[in-house]
């Protein structure tokens, strides 16, 4: 059977909520470049899947809406709960679209781990800059591209150390992974580090932060090998001041 994120939504559901190291530091990292007080922020949470970063937002007073296309995680994510102050909601909606989310409606977008699912990045820009107020900000992250490009793999050297064989890293696109325990089994497509800059920089975002953060204690000790390697991308961008669309 080719997996959806509907048919893994409960095995991924259940993953996080059992405790993810890897998707703990992703909402983690990402959240450290919003402000610490969201109280009378509207935020959009760009693929949310069961919600870990919605919940997240609320707790830190916004009042989040997530939306996500499967409609399987929105369901795990309705069951969630809200841990307040702020307020959570939840619609079935295309990224690439965001038909629930009015125009200049939010003060912040984030996308954890889900800009590398849209099937059409610049059409995700263009939505998100509609629904951005004027001077409003994407916060996103995505698998690391440099070291999760397709069928990227680990190689044992002599001494006992590991090393990633980085794979095919300007082959932009769709790919599927193999292993039955991935995420990536349910399809990923993979950009290039400079992909995502130029597109941001089309749709007239000004970067302001790009990071690589550093692994934290728990992320290594579940998986080791990492230890020396980012494995997120992490960027906020800042719209622009004049109408939604495109730039020049």
């Amino acid at each position: 059977m080719t997996e959806t994120w509907d048919t893994i939504a409960d095995w991924y559901a259940e993953l996080l909520r059992t405790g993810s190291p890897l998707n703990d530091f992703n909402r983690d990292t990402l959240l450290a470049h919003l402000p610490d007080e969201l109280s009378g922020h509207q935020v959009l949470d760009l693929g949310c899947g069961e919600g870990i970063i919605t919940r997240a937002l609320a707790a830190r007073g916004a009042t989040a809406h997530g939306i996500d296309p499967s409609t399987r995680l929105i369901e795990h994510a309705r069951t969630a709960g809200t841990p307040g102050p702020g307020t959570v909601s939840y619609a079935v909606d295309d990224g690439c679209v965001l038909g629930t989310v009015a125009d200049h409606s939010v003060d912040w977008v984030t996308a954890g781990l889900s800009l590398n699912h849209v099937p059409d990045l610049d059409a995700a820009l263009t939505a998100v800059r509609r629904v951005l107020t004027p001077r409003g900000a994407l916060v996103l992250s995505v698998p690391h591209p440099c070291f999760e490009a397709p069928h990227a793999s680990w190689t044992r050297l002599a001494d006992g150390t590991h090393r990633r064989v980085v794979g095919d890293y300007l082959a932009e696109g769709f790919w599927r992974s193999a292993d039955p325990r991935a995420v990536r089994r349910a399809g990923n497509r993979h950009r290039t580090l400079s992909g995502y800059l130029t597109a941001l920089l089309r749709h007239g975002f000004t970067p302001e932060t790009v990071d690589e953060p550093a692994p934290t204690a728990p992320v290594i000790a579940h998986q080791p090998r990492r230890a020396g390697l980012p494995p997120f991308l992490l960027i906020r961008a800042r719209a622009p001041h004049d109408s939604p669309g495109p730039a020049g």
